[in-house]
C-alpha cells in the first residue's frame, strides 16, 4: 500500500493573493467563492465528509493563518519548464521574487519564491 498527494496546502496571510499567484504559475483556474481566508485549485466537488475523490493532480489549499512566515521552508515545491529564464521572468511578472541562483554538485536551478515568499525551486525540463 502506498499514499498519494491529494493537494498542496499553503498557510498564508491572504489566501486569495497566493492562490491567483500559483492559479496564474500552474494554469489551472481557482476553484468558484475564493477569499482572502480561503481559496482552492482543484478541489471544488473533489472533496466529501467521507474523503477525497480521485484526480489527475493535487488539488492548491491556500488558508489564511493568523501567524507570519518565520524563516525557511521545511519542505517545498520543485517545478520545471522548457524555456527556463522566461518562464523566471513570468512568475516574475505575476509577483514572484527570483531569490538566487545554485548550482550544487552538477545540478542548476534557481530559487524563487511566491508573493508570501514561500520558496520553490524551478529547474530546466528536458
Amino acid at each position: 500500500m502506498t499514499v498519494t498527494i491529494a493537494s498542496f496546502a499553503f498557510d498564508c496571510a491572504d489566501a486569495l493573493v497566493v492562490g491567483q499567484f500559483w492559479s496564474a504559475a500552474v494554469g489551472r483556474s481557482l476553484d468558484d467563492g475564493a477569499t482572502s481566508e480561503f481559496a482552492s485549485i482543484g478541489f471544488s466537488h473533489r472533496r466529501t465528509v467521507q474523503g477525497w475523490g480521485t484526480a489527475d493532480e493535487p488539488s492548491w489549499l491556500f488558508a489564511q493563518v493568523p501567524e507570519p512566515k518565520a524563516g525557511k521552508n521545511r519542505t517545498h515545491l520543485d517545478v520545471i519548464s522548457t524555456d527556463l529564464e522566461a518562464e523566471i521572468a513570468r512568475l516574475v511578472k505575476l509577483g514572484a521574487t527570483r531569490v538566487a541562483d545554485r548550482d550544487e554538485y552538477g545540478y542548476t536551478w534557481t530559487l524563487m519564491s511566491d508573493p508570501e515568499g514561500n520558496e520553490f525551486d524551478i529547474g530546466r525540463a528536458l
